[in-house]
């Protein structure tokens, strides 16, 4: 009785012996049409996703009424922000585009250094397109709906300078390497100082994308190191320590964002001193997205660190390493290494619930989208379908490329691996 093609067995490897990689057709086999419940999967899933891709074509390139967001690209960017105080915003743009790239050409020669020694294995070329795609396309389109020379020349010279300055830091010395965080963390001071200091335009006036990035950076720069002190004061040996990270630990993932969020912006004034001045409703909602991403940040960590084994931690000792040093040198890393994925899933929903703010009454990228849909012009034409989905774009790009960079710190790290 003859074997039929697509039941003919796949020739594995042997323990020992490399493993070739595989051409579009034998992967297509292998995977997609190995059997014949996998073929019909595949037909069926193929023609689904093909009507798929065809009404979101024709819906995007046909039927989309796009003219809201031609409109009021610049009021879902920045919504409040000054017209006239914009290049305050291309100011900070250059300035971390300059900054960025120096931190990325140091990383980028210390990874070199560290294939051509052989401690870690080359990165995948054909990754690059997946890294960096969605944000092309997303740039791609705001250039599209911007539709000005300035616009472009400007967004060019933003790349321009970002690819030089990674060229400046490549020819870092390796030894300097530990610079490029340093540069990175200073560019980000300098940004916000370019839009705040000098009688520049303060939080209340952000809106749109803008407030939204500035809630996202903002959270996930202070949440995480705060996160791992809540950690390792919830495995402390003081009583008095350990009782109040968790009673704050438990306390806080006990209750809603929502609820964090009104506590935030109604009731943060009674902890101040009297006299006081109230901080303005965007550093409110900052300190409330803080507060309840801490402590999840702190529940996570804690994971790692009981992921570290007590041998390890009981022959720094041995060695002489004060408690300080083997939380710093031994336990910290491993236990930081191994909860990268859930740490970055953490930090992409802190990304997303930003959207939650509109409910205290700030204007981020959400919010923005359906007010643009009361304007006169646009009133009762049921395009809130357009500006959801455009802000759903925006949405999916900033998660995927946390994704892809969580995915590429993994495989540097060998995550899983050993």
């Amino acid at each position: 009785m003859s074997t039929s093609p697509l039941q003919e067995p796949i020739p594995v490897p042997e323990e020992g012996q490399p493993i070739t990689q595989l051409g579009p057709r034998e992967w297509a086999r292998q995977n997609l049409f190995r059997t014949w419940f996998d073929t019909a999967l595949t037909v069926v899933f193929s023609l689904i996703l093909a009507w798929a891709l065809y009404r979101a074509g024709r819906f995007v390139f046909f039927t989309g009424r796009w003219e809201i967001i031609d409109r009021n690209l610049t009021n879902l960017l920045v919504f409040r922000f000054p017209r006239d105080e914009l290049w305050r915003v291309w100011t900070g743009l250059f300035v971390l585009a300059g900054t960025f790239g120096v931190a990325a050409g140091s990383a980028a020669r210390t990874r070199d250094q560290a294939v051509a020694e052989g401690r870690v294995a080359p990165p995948e070329e054909r990754l690059v397109l997946r890294r960096f795609g969605p944000v092309l396309l997303l740039v791609a389109v705001l250039l599209y709906f911007a539709g000005t020379l300035s616009a472009f020349l400007l967004t060019a010279g933003v790349a321009v300078v970002a690819v030089a300055a990674r060229f400046a830091g490549y020819r870092v010395p390796p030894n300097r390497a530990g610079w490029g965080f340093a540069v990175g963390i200073l560019g980000l001071v300098a940004a916000f100082t370019v839009i705040l200091g000098f009688g520049g335009v303060g939080w209340d006036r952000w809106g749109g994308l803008m407030l939204t990035i500035f809630l996202a950076v903002g959270g996930i720069t202070i949440s995480f190191p705060i996160g791992v002190l809540l950690a390792l004061g919830r495995r402390s040996t003081f009583p008095a320590v350990r009782v109040v990270c968790v009673g704050y630990i438990e306390l806080i993932r006990g209750v809603p964002l929502i609820t964090v969020l009104f506590m935030g912006a109604f009731m943060l004034g009674f902890f101040l001193p009297p006299g006081t001045e109230t901080p303005s409703l965007e550093t409110r909602a900052l300190v409330a997205l803080v507060v309840f991403t801490s402590a999840y940040v702190a529940e996570i960590v804690r994971g790692g660190l009981q992921s570290v084994p007590r041998g390890q931690i009981e022959a720094a000792y041995a060695v002489g390493l004060s408690p300080l040093r083997t939380t710093a040198l031994i336990v910290l890393p491993q236990a930081l290494r191994a909860v990268i994925p859930a740490m970055v899933g953490q930090f992409i929903t802190l990304f997303k619930d930003t959207s939650l703010v509109a409910i205290i009454g700030l204007t981020e990228l959400l919010g923005v989208s359906s007010i643009v849909t009361s304007q006169p012009d646009f009133l009762g034409q049921g395009l809130i379908f357009e500006t959801l989905v455009f802000a759903a774009f925006v949405y999916w790009v900033g998660s995927y490329s946390m994704s892809r960079e969580s995915q590429r710190l993994e495989r540097r790290l060998g995550v899983g691996q050993r």
